[in-house]
């Protein structure tokens, strides 16, 4: 039997589906809703019942739209993304910049480079929230809700709007008591009689890439006793004494300037390793809201001329 739904409880409903469409289960649609699960679930199933038709195919771990789900979803999307954007244009347009800015962005410069100073900005714009994800993961910033994402790539999304925040470096690095018990390499060569923490692509032997002023190219095969994922924890084996390593520049700032580390082989640079700029991207929209443009300007402005 079908259940009629109120034409004003009808949009709640709707966006819900919306929802639940993007996230890609019930867990996380609730999660970004900020309600429980059972109150998503029933919502979804009210919605079928006025419908009279099922709209979504559930399972164990994930929920698949029907072919019906699909239609509308597909047709309500746009109309809800015009509504978003008018009602954010007219709020923005009015009083403080305010509101709530969802960022993403790499756990080495998250912790090291933007925490830091985060504290600066919502001082100046008290209205404003951020919420950050600290991960290396590759997110997507529509799924999942983000606003912008802070990336160290080279290969950014067509789709998406991407603004450059500022140069990095790949630099090799190693401890001061690492290097007075194995001395440190003149050339890239001799890094090959040196334990080398490395950042693992794949099952391949690691190589490491290197050019000097002359724009001479040499690859050296590497190899070592610690690899991990994650800049940091590189940063924090070489900090041991464990051996060589290789990082993006602001990953290994902090304890070059106090002398905990040393860079090896400045004359040379490493190429090939990581990206050489930082970027901060955004899905495209007709309309951007004000916090997070007013975000993305005090971004750039403390780091593009840093």
């Amino acid at each position: 039997m079908m259940k009629e739904i109120k034409t004003d409880a009808l949009w709640i409903h709707l966006h819900w589906l919306l929802v639940l469409a993007e996230q890609g289960s019930f867990t996380r649609a609730a999660e970004r809703l900020e309600v429980s699960k059972a109150a998503m679930s029933q919502k979804i199933k009210e919605l079928e019942q006025a419908a009279g038709t099922a709209l979504v195919q559930r399972t164990t771990r994930s929920v698949r739209l029907t072919a019906a789900g699909e239609k509308l979803v597909e047709e309500l999307r746009d109309p809800f993304a015009r509504i978003e954007q008018s009602f954010f244009g007219v709020r923005d347009a009015a009083g403080p910049v305010r509101g709530l800015v969802r960022v993403t962005a790499p756990v080495a410069f998250a912790r090291q480079q933007l925490v830091p100073i985060v504290g600066d900005f919502l001082r100046a714009w008290p209205h404003i929230r951020l919420q950050l994800d600290v991960t290396d993961r590759l997110v997507s910033l529509s799924s999942e809700g983000f606003d912008l994402a802070i990336r160290h790539s080279s290969a950014l999304p067509d789709t998406h709007v991407a603004l450059p925040l500022c140069e990095t470096r790949t630099l090799l690095v190693a401890s001061p008591d690492y290097l007075a018990a194995h001395g440190a390499p003149q050339t890239p060569h001799q890094l090959a009689q040196h334990n080398c923490l490395y950042y693992p692509r794949g099952v391949e032997t690691p190589r490491w890439t290197f050019v000097d002023a002359a724009q001479e190219r040499v690859q050296v095969s590497v190899q070592g006793s610690f690899a991990t994922n994650n800049s940091e924890s590189i940063r924090d084996a070489a900090l041991q004494g464990l051996g060589i390593a290789m990082l993006p520049d602001f990953s290994a700032r902090e304890a070059l300037a106090r002398g905990a580390l040393r860079q090896v082989l400045p004359r040379w640079r490493a190429v090939e390793a990581f990206a050489e700029k930082l970027w901060i991207v955004r899905p495209y929209a007709a309309q951007v809201p004000r916090a997070v443009t007013t975000f993305t300007h005090w971004l750039r402005a403390r780091f593009v001329d840093a």
